[in-house]
């Protein structure tokens, strides 16, 4: 089998989707020697992407840059469907939400995309209103050309089939799973990269683009309260690239007591990330909306204890091992976080479930049910 696979969200540095993407084509290749997987980009792939691919070392997993800049704006109607017809491979994989719909394999169904979430149509008003309608145009078409569909959890795959009304045999719920680097370390270990980073020995810990949906506003406030009436003074740090609609939040900080005890990394590495998910004191996500959450199970991972939002998806992700909140309520996420931070032997006992927990979830898994789902595909 030959098998194409949406390289466009390895050009630049990797979020959920371009993790997933690398995660699974490797896992895909190291599973499956005698199938070839190529990861397709109209630009170019951004190199921390290629020099994992190369450490990788797989003869079967190959990356592709057709020479289409001319038309780059028109990839998904024109570029990519001649690479596909020249490329003669037997399944496309859109694992970013599209596949081309004037794909020469279209008529056969030999297409696949994944469905991360349905943030843009659950949540329009937290997102860009150029991201909102494509959402709107292009989904429901997309779902109904793809043989099948792949979501990162069965919250997800209810969602997209009560949407567009999809045969449930349609869509196959595929957990993702934390990456391999993500293990505990010591205190020791992560002295250097926190003082690098300006991080202090006590801190809470939030990862991920800021974005309305990750609620960061709620744990603003949370924090604010905390810091007034009690004497608890960790740093809140929060890791992530900068993302949009984020006005509110900045307004916030200006306004409140706390920006001296913040502190904002911007996108960091993965082993800075190992760095402070090992060293937290806890780890809070209160998103509102998740089609997965792959950070809150990267901390579990390390050893942190999580606080996340009590969300389908998170509940599925994280089951018992975090502590659950509702996401807008900012006094219970304060006493969450409070009865945490008071209490030493429940924040150890936590974080001390969360690397068994997360090794439940692994790339092999995720890849072999992926690959069955490619059987399915070129069956129909």
């Amino acid at each position: 089998m030959r098998a194409g696979i949406d390289g466009y969200p390895l050009s630049e540095p990797r979020t959920g989707v371009g993790h997933y993407t690398l995660e699974l084509a490797r896992a895909l290749a190291l599973i499956s020697p005698p199938d070839e997987f190529e990861l397709v980009s109209p630009a170019p792939f951004d190199p921390s992407a290629l020099a994992d691919i190369e450490r990788a070392n797989l003869p079967n997993l190959i990356t592709t840059n057709p020479k289409a800049s001319s038309i780059r704006g028109h990839w998904w109607s024109v570029g990519l469907p001649l690479y596909i017809r020249r490329a003669r491979f037997d399944l496309f994989h859109g694992t970013n939400f599209d596949v081309p719909l004037g794909n020469p394999l279209w008529q056969k169904r030999r297409s696949v995309v994944t469905i991360h979430d349905l943030s843009a149509l659950v949540h329009p008003e937290k997102h860009r209103s150029r991201l909102v309608r494509r959402a709107r145009l292009r989904l429901p078409l997309v779902v109904r050309v793809a043989g099948k569909i792949i979501t990162p959890t069965e919250s997800v795959k209810r969602e997209v089939c009560d949407r567009f009304h999809v045969k449930p045999e349609k869509v196959t719920a595929i957990h993702s799973a934390a990456r391999s680097s993500f293990q505990p370390m010591t205190s020791a270990q992560t002295a250097e990269i926190r003082r690098r980073l300006g991080v202090e020995d006590n801190f809470l810990l939030f990862v991920g683009t800021l974005e309305p949906r990750k609620n960061l506003l709620t744990l603003l406030k949370a924090f604010e309260q905390m810091i007034a009436n009690t004497a608890l003074r960790p740093q809140l740090v929060i890791a992530g690239g900068e993302g949009w609609l984020m006005d509110d939040m900045f307004a916030f900080i200006r306004k409140s007591g706390v920006s001296e005890r913040l502190r904002f990394t911007g996108y960091l590495s993965d082993e800075d990330l190992r760095a402070l998910y090992s060293s937290c004191r806890v780890f809070v996500y209160p998103s509102v909306y998740e089609g997965f959450g792959l950070p809150p199970l990267e901390a579990m991972a390390c050893g942190a204890p999580v606080i996340a939002g009590r969300i389908p998806s998170l509940q599925e992700t994280l089951g018992s091992a975090a502590r659950l909140v509702e996401p807008l309520n900012v006094e219970a996420l304060g006493r969450e976080i409070v009865g945490l931070l008071e209490d030493d032997n429940q924040r150890q006992a936590l974080g001390a479930a969360g690397p068994g927990h997360a090794g439940k979830f692994s790339w092999e898994k995720s890849a072999q049910l992926t690959l069955g789902v490619y059987q399915e595909v070129l069956k129909i």
